[in-house]
């Protein structure tokens, strides 16, 4: 995501605020063209007018709720068809913050529509043009509750758990390719996300909340450092690298073929 970048379109999603919206104008400032993409379509032309007044791109907006089949269909098509694409970034998300047992099957349902279900297929659709010019770029957003999980986040930690794992196998994929994939884990971030969540951003600890912009600034500068996993807040790199570590020996323990010695089987 250097700049000058003439002619190359961003496609941001949740971009009408939060991180999305401020994704949009770091990409602009890079010299990207932009497709913006959320459900608010008057908020994104707003947004729109302003970006191209402050940066001179022309910037596309696309109004689309990406839980509704038809109009993550028409996201799709533009990824799939539009050879100037070549930065996705996958930020759209929900979360409901409740005890399993007592949330509607509908905000867990929509949880996995547009933090799984979403992502995965925006990420399928524009991946056939990248590896046929052997460039690109895709960022997906995850979340710290990614790899941790309260009572109030089952399924979101299981949404984002989704995200982590399948953005490290895509990674994997196309590790011998010159497409770069980013993993974004945030922590808690001063977005709208919060406000239909079920826990208002007025209840947490302000000292661990980051701002959108320091949140997007870290990511880039991750990104830029050439960072396949971007922890924004976390001081010291080397826990993730422990911690990454003992998942990989505890995955290599698991292939003996056998039960343990502690289950006495008969």
């Amino acid at each position: 995501m250097s700049d000058s970048r003439s002619g190359k379109i961003a496609v941001v999603t949740g971009a009408s605020s939060g991180i999305g919206a401020v994704y949009a104008d770091r990409l602009a400032a890079r010299g990207y063209d932009l497709v913006l993409v959320a459900r608010r379509a008057d908020r994104l032309q707003a947004l729109a007018s302003k970006l191209s007044a402050e940066h001179g791109r022309h910037v596309e907006v696309l109004g689309a709720d990406l839980t509704n089949e038809a109009d993550l269909a028409r996201v799709e098509q533009l990824l799939a068809t539009n050879p100037a694409v070549e930065v996705l970034i996958n930020n759209a998300g929900l979360a409901r913050l409740a005890n399993f047992s007592e949330a509607s099957y509908e905000d867990t349902q929509a949880q996995i529509a547009l933090n799984i279900v979403a992502l995965t297929r925006l990420t399928h659709a524009v991946l056939p043009a990248f590896k046929q010019r052997n460039e690109g770029v895709i960022v997906n957003v995850a979340s710290v509750l990614g790899i941790h999980a309260w009572s109030a986040s089952s399924v979101y930690s299981g949404t984002k758990g989704f995200v982590v794992n399948f953005t490290r196998g895509l990674q994997e994929e196309l590790a011998d390719t010159d497409i770069r994939v980013q993993l974004l884990l945030p922590a808690s971030t001063a977005t709208e996300i919060w406000d239909n969540s079920g826990i208002p951003l007025a209840a947490l600890n302000q000292d661990s909340v980051m701002s959108t912009e320091n949140l997007v600034d870290a990511a880039l500068s991750g990104f830029d450092q050439g960072e396949k996993i971007t922890w924004p807040s976390v001081a010291d790199a080397s826990l993730w690298d422990t911690y990454d570590a003992a998942r990989a020996k505890l995955f290599a323990a698991t292939q003996t073929g056998k039960p343990a010695p502690r289950y006495k089987l008969s």
